[in-house]
């Protein structure tokens, strides 16, 4: 029990990975999709910074006094990851407004039913 209490952050991180990719998987709805795919990112960018930590780590500032300093470059990787992502969600749901004007659906399978029939 207390190896699971130990690493928690890392089994919510798989928790949150799981439940994104099988949102992914297994909804046709495409508003469903993109949620499900920045769950999985959520996770992502959750399992970076849990590896991030340092214990008993500062911030990088010369001082005789610290001597165990924390990377801040992971953590400037995902304040960028998390503005691409932003960026790609809204680029999608987008392109699912434009789904919805041509197709009149936004489900999957009823837009493969009328790429068929045509």
């Amino acid at each position: 029990m207390t190896f699971v209490l130990a690493h928690l952050n890392y089994w919510v991180v798989v928790v949150l990975m799981m439940i994104g990719l099988y949102i992914v998987v297994s909804r046709g709805n495409l508003i469903k999709k993109i949620v499900g795919l920045n769950i999985f990112q959520t996770s992502v960018f959750l399992l970076y910074i849990s590896l991030a930590k340092v214990a008993g780590g500062t911030a990088p500032i010369a001082d005789e006094r610290f001597t165990v300093y924390a990377n801040p470059l992971p953590h400037v990787l995902i304040l960028t990851a998390i503005v691409v992502g932003v960026a790609t969600t809204s680029l999608g749901l987008a392109l699912v407004v434009r789904i919805r004007e041509a197709y009149g659906t936004i489900e999957e399978d009823e837009i493969d039913l009328q790429d068929d029939e045509e």
